[in-house]
Parts: structure tokens; sequence; C-alpha cells
């Protein structure tokens, strides 16, 4: 049976002094890590955990949970404008969980590959975590850094700026609903956005000096407008023709469906943010370059509340149901 330190030392060992990515000063073999932020930064820190079958089904391939896990964690350095820079990841798993310990290798081997990939691709050093025996989870601790002063917050808009979303909406949310149909094509476009979700790091730094607030679209897009609003104090005129649907969604759910999914069906890891107007032409144009689209939906306002949609669900929300 795999060990704890077994387990760590083959497939998540966290970078050592002198990895690539500087500013580890003392990595992993000690009881901390101590790590160099860049002068004249600010360090942007999130915590998130992703839990079996509440935020991926125990069924989904453990390279696509070591990737889901970080992604999720990522997507909120992105709303914030920052670079990312280090991880800490913390693991559970039932020490039952596999018939033997080649499975268990294979299972370990899987998640790790999914978890240093993206690691690798969004310049993010593992500088530590646990393991230990529990219901499969991880919680994952992302840090990032952006200039002082400059992190995009939820709490700038104003009325008058332009609302605007990144990609594409409902991805997520058709992508789980494919899967519980039994759909098991990791190349299908929302079977991908829904395990496979790409972080919108490059887009967010883009955004920095553009956007006046951002918020990453985790719970759904109404309920994370509904944070941004309250945070800044306004109203929010939608146009619901507007909304971008993912890729294949409206075949998929048909449009009733795609509608709900796109207004409250979550995971979809966009960014959603507002702009003076002046500033959409110079943001579409910066997006561009990095092959991320950016639609406008929609115009803050003075009036309290959402207009423009259909009553629809608000969005996720712990400890009032379950998913997926």
């Amino acid at each position: 049976m795999l060990g704890e330190f077994d387990l760590i030392e083959r497939f998540l060992k966290p970078a050592r002094v002198g990895a690539a990515h500087s500013g580890v000063a003392l990595g992993a073999g000690d009881d901390a890590t101590v790590l160099i932020p860049e002068p004249g930064h600010q360090l942007v820190v999130s915590v998130d955990t992703s839990l079996v079958d509440v935020h991926f089904p125990f069924d989904a391939p453990a390279e696509a949970i070591g990737h889901r896990a970080l992604a999720v964690a990522l997507s909120d350095l992105a709303a914030m404008g920052a670079r990312s820079r280090w991880c800490l990841m913390a693991l559970s798993q039932r020490s039952d969980a596999f018939a033997d310990e080649p499975a268990a290798t294979t299972w370990y081997a899987g998640f790790a590959r999914g978890f240093h990939a993206l690691c690798e691709t969004s310049d993010t050093v593992l500088v530590g975590g646990d393991v230990t025996a529990g219901a499969l989870g991880i919680s994952v601790t992302v840090m990032g850094e952006t200039p002082s002063g400059r992190a995009l917050t939820r709490a700038g808009a104003r009325p008058g700026d332009v609302i605007a979303v990144t990609g594409a909406l409902g991805g997520g949310a058709g992508g789980l609903s494919l899967w519980q149909r039994g759909e098991r094509d990791m190349t299908h476009p929302l079977v991908k956005r829904y395990l496979l979700p790409t972080p919108r790091l490059e887009a967010g730094l883009r955004l920095r000096g553009l956007a006046s607030a951002a918020i990453d679209v985790s719970d759904g897009l109404l309920a994370d407008l509904g944070h941004l609003r309250r945070a800044s104090g306004v109203g929010a005129e939608l146009d619901q023709a507007a909304l971008p649907p993912a890729c294949g969604l409206l075949e998929a759910l048909g449009e009733r469906e795609a509608l709900a999914a796109m207004l409250g069906g979550g995971d979809d890891y966009e960014l959603l943010v507002t702009l003076p107007p002046n500033n959409v032409a110079k943001a579409r144009q910066a997006l561009a370059e990095c092959g991320v689209a950016l639609t406008v939906i929609g115009q803050c306002s003075e009036r309290p509340g959402v207009r423009g949609v259909e009553a629809a669900r608000q969005g996720w929300q712990h400890f009032q149901g379950g998913r997926p």
C-alpha cells in the first residue's frame, strides 16, 4: 500500500529552492515554505476546496480532477488581475479507495499529471501541502502578485459602466448535464469546459487598468453579478440576447435550459467585468491578442437589482443543494 510520504515523493513532490520560477527562499522539507514576493508588489492569496460528488463526479478521470482542482483556484487570481506564482495543495483520499496498489498508482499518477501540467502552463510552483486519509477532496491555496494598489476588485463599478464577460457562458453546466446523461468523451466541448476549465489568467492581467471591477463566474452569472453589484453599490441592466452561449450548448440543452445554464449554471470560470465605456475597445483588443473574446452584456445603473433577463435559478450556494 502507498504510504503518505511515498505518495508525496513519487507524485506530489513540491519544488525545491532553485527550481524554475524564482522566489522560493526555503522550499519543501521544512515545516513551512518561505517565499519572496517581487519588490513593489502585493501578495494575492485565495483557497478553494473541491469535494467528490459536490464539485466533480467520482468517476471523472484522475487527470481531470487534478487539473480542475488547481484551475478553479487560479480563476480567483485571474479575477484579481494577479500573476500566479505559487500554490499549496492538501489532498485527502480514502485508504481503501483502490482494489490494489497498481490501481492506486495509476490514479495518483494521472492526478499528478493533470495538476503539474497546469502548474507548468500557468507558471505556478507547488511549494508544499499535505496528504491525509478521508473522503476524496483537494484544497488548493494559490498565491499571486499584483503591482501595489493595482489589483482588480469587486468594488469599483459605477453607474454607466459597461458589463462584459470573457469567453462563453453555460459550458460548465452543459458539460455536467451531459456527464450525468452518460457522456464520457473528454474531447466534447461541453464536457471539456466542465472538467478541464481554463483559468483566464492572461485576460485578468490584460484587463488590469482597464476594468473597474471584476469577479470570476464560478457560481453562476446572476449570483456572481450579485456579489459585484453589492460590493460596488450598483444595479444592472442586462441584454439577454447578448449572452454568449458555449459551443454546443443550445444543441445539447435546448433554448430554455441553455439560458438557465448561462444565467445560473456556474462552473464557467470566465471573468465578469465592468468597464468605463471608453475602455471597451481597448479591452477587446487586448484580449483578442491572447485569443479571448469579450462580449458586452449590459450596463451598470443606479437602480437596484437586475433587469432585462428572465427569472432563473440564481446560482450555486453551498448548504442549499448539491452537485453534481
